[in-house]
């Protein structure tokens, strides 16, 4: 079955449009053929019961923590270490649509469970959106760059590098969740723009958060405190949609 961007409405909204047609992210739906209607209606409409188990693709407790919270207490919110899941998951496509989804079918067929994956890459305008997908492995793709530093640090100095003297240095950072809900696939989207600073500030965070300055802030994510950047970053507003759809059930 196909992904829907589903994030601007809420769980019954985006059930009545799959049925009786509408529009969803610019496409639209025809009304579904009464099987075919039949078949959505006994995947989704399960009225949530009390610790409804549902699976976040990810061993990072702390992610596991926050988004437990937001869920509330309708949700058993399960990780990877707790099914005992210990190989590498998959992720080799071009898109971070693909890959979000991807991995989260993985774990479904794995388990039969529903669950969510997420995928996050930083996009700069300057370089044709790169890294994007590749963001996390960026100084290792083709010629590895800085063979002697950690990923993250060689990383980022590499995306300096190949920035240097460019005065155009827009950014935005995108994470996409796929969550597979009774064998429909749903997929969220946040994105926080801003821009790619000259040298690294900061010590919080990970990844390229030393080197990104959201929109309207003077600070990189590297220099905000947690709780700042947990309410503006990418992450955070694909999370909130993720929550509201299932919160809305």
């Amino acid at each position: 079955m196909a992904a829907y961007f589903c994030g601007h409405f809420s769980y019954m909204e985006f059930v009545l449009i799959l049925i009786l047609g509408g529009t969803i992210d610019g496409a639209t739906y025809n009304p579904l053929p009464f099987s075919v209607a039949v078949m959505v209606l006994e995947r989704l409409l399960i009225k949530c019961e009390c610790n409804m188990e549902i699976v976040f693709a990810t061993n990072n407790l702390h992610k596991l923590e926050e988004i437990s919270a937001l869920l509330g207490e309708n949700f058993q919110l399960l990780g990877l270490k707790d099914l005992n899941i210990s190989e590498e998951i998959p992720e080799d496509h071009a898109t971070l649509e693909e890959n979000a989804s991807q991995k989260a079918w993985y774990i479904y067929n794995r388990t039969g469970k529903s669950c969510f994956a997420d995928d996050t890459g930083l996009e700069v305008s300057a370089l044709n959106g790169a890294p994007g997908v590749y963001s996390a492995r960026y100084s290792r793709m083709g010629e590895i760059t800085f063979p002697d530093m950690k990923p993250a640090e060689g990383n980022i100095r590499k995306l300096l590098m190949e920035l240097e003297g460019v005065t155009e240095r827009e950014a935005r950072f995108r994470t996409v969740i796929a969550l597979i809900l009774n064998g429909v696939e749903c997929q969220f989207e946040g994105i926080v723009k801003g821009e790619i600073t000259l040298d690294s500030s900061g010590a919080e965070g990970f990844g390229y958060d030393p080197v990104f300055r959201p929109a309207g802030y003077h600070k990189t994510f590297a220099e905000m405190d947690l709780e700042l950047k947990n309410q503006i970053s990418h992450r955070a507003k694909a999370v909130q949609q993720l929550t509201e759809f299932l919160t809305g059930m």
